[in-house]
């Protein structure tokens, strides 16, 4: 590819350069050395499951990959066991060893839904932070002053409005700089939450005399509830290895002020057809009809076309169709839940039997909406008590969970 079009695809949704033309810089760089650019990605495996949040960026890195460059993805293993910055108005709490382990493994299994992993270098910080004794951390706190650390937005604002900070927070940004001065970074991606932490990392080359990474941010996604970015503690994310019909379900329920940003950024039509659907909606195209395509595209990425035409005939018929009765109910029987048949039965240990992955908080919200039946009636207590000698019990969770409990 000639370098103004690897320029042009590369530039594609990123929001943030630094500095303004680093990537052009940095590729010129490349060229000049006869090598790939080293571009790292850091996560701190806080919660277990990538998102289409998280792929905004990683398929920008697959486009880096795709063109010979070097990714290096570094997992926070030890900046996770210490806690780090929200970004809201409190720290998040540190995990345990064998928390931080588990989420590693999964998040490293997930990535290869996007890049081709083995051709990834994967780091954990811990190979070099656990090794630095208090000499050596200290110099590196040397290297930054507090006037810095306190310009990241959600210090100042704590500090404005005399909320605590730990002490261990102001260090994270630095820890995180530090890895892209192990790994000799070219370029760093991120979110744009992660400006501030990225460009610490050049700050720390060049105060070393190296040359200082490039930073490109992609935009923040914003979740189903069309409003706070995608993240798992908002609870509106669209996980990357859910089921096909969750997945489509999911696009379906976004309002429809987010079908722009969604068509730029979790779907791979090609620029001319992204267009053209934008072109429809603004002609007065019903927008449910372009979500359709945005879920089959999204389940098709992640799974195949035939999970995504599965979802599409799910969707029409459970969703769409308007009679209780007229939906296909998954067959489970009685004794294939976790259920103990001693113990009087609430509809929500049932619907945590039926649907465990959910949290009884998320239940709760469903039964509190309305969005909870038993045998054609909406049922709204969470206690109420069901028979567990009945013949047949149907139950809806949800807008997709349907469920026939029978006799074995």
């Amino acid at each position: 590819m000639h370098a103004a079009d690897q320029v042009h695809l590369l530039k594609e949704n990123v929001e943030i350069f630094l500095p303004h033309q680093a990537l052009e810089e940095k590729l010129a760089l490349a060229r000049q050395e006869h090598r790939p650019l080293r571009i790292k990605l850091g996560f701190d495996p806080t919660a277990p499951d990538l998102h289409l949040g998280h792929a905004v960026v990683l398929k920008k890195l697959r486009q880096f990959q795709e063109l010979g460059h070097t990714i290096v993805i570094i997992i926070g293993d030890f900046t996770a066991r210490i806690g780090d910055p929200t970004g809201k108005n409190k720290s998040r709490p540190p995990l345990s060893v064998q928390q931080v382990l588990e989420n590693a493994q999964t998040y490293v299994n997930q990535l290869s839904k996007i890049l081709n992993v083995d051709k990834c270098q994967i780091r954990y910080n811990s190979e070099w932070l656990e090794a630095m004794d208090m000499t050596e951390t200290i110099r590196l706190l040397s290297q930054v002053t507090l006037a810095q650390i306190m310009q990241r937005t959600d210090f100042n604002n704590r500090f404005q409005s005399n909320l605590p900070i730990s002490l261990h927070e102001l260090v994270y940004p630095l820890l995180q700089g530090f890895d892209s001065l192990q790994i000799q970074a070219d370029l760093e991606m991120g979110g744009t939450d992660q400006l501030f932490n990225c460009s610490m990392g050049r700050q720390l080359q060049e105060g070393q005399g190296a040359p200082g990474q490039a930073v490109l941010c992609m935009p923040l996604l914003k979740g189903i509830d069309g409003s706070a970015k995608m993240s798992k503690s908002e609870h509106n994310t669209i996980g990357l290895t859910e089921a096909p019909q969750e997945m489509f379900g999911k696009i379906m329920s976004i309002p429809d002020a987010l079908l722009p940003e969604y068509l730029h950024l979790v779907t791979d039509f090609t620029p001319a057809e992204k267009q053209a659907l934008l072109t429809r909606l603004e002609q007065g195209e019903n927008p449910m009809a372009v979500k359709k395509l945005i879920g089959s595209n999204v389940v098709q990425q992640y799974h195949s076309a035939e999970a995504a035409a599965q979802a599409l005939a799910f969707f029409q018929k459970q969703v769409q169709s308007k009679g209780f009765t007229e939906k296909e109910f998954t067959a489970v029987s009685w004794s294939s839940l976790a259920l103990d048949p001693a113990q009087p039965l609430r509809l929500l240990d049932l619907c945590k039997a039926l649907k465990p992955h959910e949290s009884n908080s998320t239940l709760k919200r469903l039964m509190e909406a309305g969005s909870v039946w038993v045998n054609g009636t909406k049922v709204r207590d969470a206690h109420s008590l069901l028979d567990m000698e009945s013949d047949a019990l149907r139950i809806k969770i949800g807008k997709r969970g349907f469920f026939e409990v029978t006799p074995d």
